[in-house]
């Protein structure tokens, strides 16, 4: 991806619109410095603005690491839950790239593409709770393939790619239908709801990081408020940038703590990683 042309949004307007954006979710224009082109190719791979995406991620590891972080520790204490997470075998493939794509197909690329959630969700959650193996890798790209037909929703089949009429109709019965205006109106006032839904379903998958013992059942929330909150970012910046920017934020997001821990390792304890 190219970086991104000089934007016309400080870092202080887009933190005004995340807020405004979690008071008032719904169908958002994209954020201002957008170039213009093909939506669907510009949602995986529109030119980023790396340095507001290092901001995002940097704000995020503040957050979490003074405030949110202490709190989920403290209550796993309390609660006499442990992390399964060993940081002698941390899986850096699996948290920088395999998780950041799969979990952005989970949990956030319908949110602007509600008429694919039957054709890429299935495979995608069914590849994010399987991990990463050789032929999971096969899976994977069947899914980017399910993805790339996705750009053909609503188009007639005549103007499919590929001659064959047997391709053709693969094709057409992957891609789906685009909803109706009436269908999609509906969806947009029930936004609100697939937002926040999606944000918890994304903490609460969190939860599997811990083995939480005889923990109480109200106290679940406190241990993943910093993936809820970065679920919130992720999922605005899908929004309002595209499939993309959510899963390069993610992987930075990811990467940052991994290399950290590897390197302090590294450094100190000369472990093998």
């Amino acid at each position: 991806m190219k970086p991104a042309p000089s934007s016309q949004m400080r870092f202080r307007d887009e933190l005004k619109d995340f807020f405004y954006f979690l008071r008032h979710p719904r169908s958002a224009r994209r954020l201002p410095g957008r170039v213009q082109g093909d939506g669907w190719y510009l949602d995986w791979f529109a030119p980023l603005p790396w340095k507001r995406l290092l901001q995002w991620a940097g704000m995020l590891w503040l957050i979490n690491a003074l405030v949110l972080g202490p709190i989920a520790v403290s209550v796993a204490g309390v609660g006499g839950a442990q992390h399964r997470l060993d940081p002698t075998r941390i899986p850096w493939v699996q948290a920088i790239i395999w998780a950041p794509i799969v979990e952005e197909l989970v949990f956030r690329f319908v949110l602007r593409r509600p008429s694919q959630w039957l054709t890429v969700v299935p495979l995608a959650v069914f590849l994010m709770f399987q991990g990463p193996s050789w032929w999971l890798i096969q899976g994977l790209l069947v899914l980017c393939l399910a993805v790339w037909i996705s750009r053909y929703t609503g188009m007639p089949r005549q103007a499919l790619p590929a001659g064959s009429r047997w391709w053709r109709k693969l094709v057409g019965a992957l891609q789906g239908r685009a909803w109706r205006f009436s269908s999609m109106r509906r969806y947009w006032r029930f936004f609100p709801w697939v937002f926040y839904g999606a944000t918890l379903a994304f903490g609460a998958l969190h939860l599997y990081n811990f083995q939480l013992n005889s923990m109480s059942w109200y106290l679940l929330p406190l241990l993943v408020l910093p993936q809820c909150l970065t679920g919130l970012v992720l999922a605005w910046l899908r929004v309002r940038r595209g499939i993309g920017a959510s899963i390069v934020l993610h992987a930075i997001f990811n990467g940052g703590p991994v290399l950290l821990i590897i390197g302090l390792l590294k450094l100190f304890d000369g472990i093998p990683v």
